[in-house]
């Protein structure tokens, strides 16, 4: 196959991938509507059946009631009380549900594929790495934003997580291919070094390790707050009582953003400097792209140095981690598209 040939699949799959991403982001929103439904009638039968108990109460003695009271209440405040992941592992999922789970992760699974197959295409149609420019690196690290998800999404059980994911990676597919679309062309010379291939592909994937922690931190200060409301005696929304207890998240996004520091830290100091001092002849030079990929850096290290030597936990450690994944964003987007600078041929 010629050049044109393989420019003419990948223009052709990344739509493709586009439109199944949204597709499968529909269907976990379709999963979210039926699991609200199902809790809805989870807590319709718990209320009847604690209204049955107290009738029953009612008709012994009153030293049998005040017995059947106490233990009621307990009972109530145990269901209020229960942290959200206990919650929702006890209440009952529809078969809609399930299905509308199974078929987005499916379909994330086919996007991917072809989203992979459009990276490569367009690689070949270019002779090179195929990260030359905004819209390759937009379709290679949303590939790695899917990827780090679909590797995790068992190990972890982040299916919960799907929604988020393939809502980031379609966002990103689509204002590449409609705003960022560059035909394939050759490098500038600056590029043309094999430390480019390692600096950019471990940024890449660490760059998608980033997005998935930050969607867990962000979910977290969400549930987090729910579960303390439900402990103040308030209610929690069916959606949020689906998700993991807020404990279990937290550990989720700690493992993720371990798994990434290391990656992010051997492309932006090892293997960017090197690729530097061959384009420029230097390793460090404070260019913008250079300064914010090192703040970057510097908010990850403060998040991983708090929870080991501080032992921050939850809302602190949350907070740091969604700082780090804008800083990141900025870098990856606002550093490429509005600093000039001797990354500037990373723009549009």
């Amino acid at each position: 196959m010629s050049p044109e040939t393989f420019a003419q699949v990948s223009n052709l799959v990344i739509p493709t991938a586009t439109v199944i991403y949204a597709v499968a982001m529909v269907s976990h929103a379709m999963e979210w509507a039926a699991g609200r439904a199902v809790v809805v009638a989870a807590t319709t039968e718990q209320a009847a059946a604690m209204a049955s108990v107290s009738v029953g109460a009612s008709t012994t003695t009153s030293g049998a009631t005040a017995g059947g009271s106490a233990a009621a209440g307990g009972s109530a405040a145990g269901a209020a009380g229960t942290p959200p992941g206990g919650a929702g592992s006890s209440i009952p999922r529809s078969t809609r549900a399930e299905a509308a789970s199974r078929v987005g992760l499916l379909l994330t699974y086919l996007a991917f594929v072809l989203h992979l197959a459009g990276v490569l295409t367009r690689g070949l149609a270019a002779e090179r790495v195929p990260w030359g420019n905004m819209y390759e690196f937009s379709i290679t690290a949303s590939l790695a934003v899917a990827a780090v998800y679909l590797l995790f999404v068992h190990r972890y059980k982040l299916q919960w997580l799907g929604l988020g994911v393939t809502l980031v990676v379609a966002a990103v597919l689509g204002l590449a291919t409609l705003a960022l679309y560059t035909p394939a062309g050759p490098l500038v010379p600056a590029l043309h070094s094999y430390w480019l291939v390692i600096h950019v592909a471990a940024a890449a994937i660490s760059g998608g390790a980033f997005t998935i922690g930050g969607l867990v931190s962000i979910l977290y200060l969400v549930k987090a707050r729910a579960e303390r409301k439900v402990l103040d005696g308030g209610t929690m929304s069916a959606s949020l009582r689906r998700l993991p207890s807020a404990e279990a998240m937290d550990g989720t996004a700690y493992k993720v953003l371990a798994f990434a520091f290391p990656l992010w830290t051997f492309g932006v100091l090892v293997a960017g400097p090197i690729w530097a001092e061959y384009a420029w002849g230097r390793y460090w030079g404070w260019d913008p792209k250079e300064v914010w990929s090192l703040v970057t850096w510097v908010v990850y290290a403060a998040y991983l140095h708090a929870r080991a030597t501080a032992g921050w936990r939850g809302r602190r450690a949350a907070t740091i981690a969604i700082v780090g994944w804008f800083v990141f964003i900025f870098n990856f987007v606002g550093v490429n598209l509005l600093v000039s600078g001797l990354h500037s041929y990373a723009g549009v």
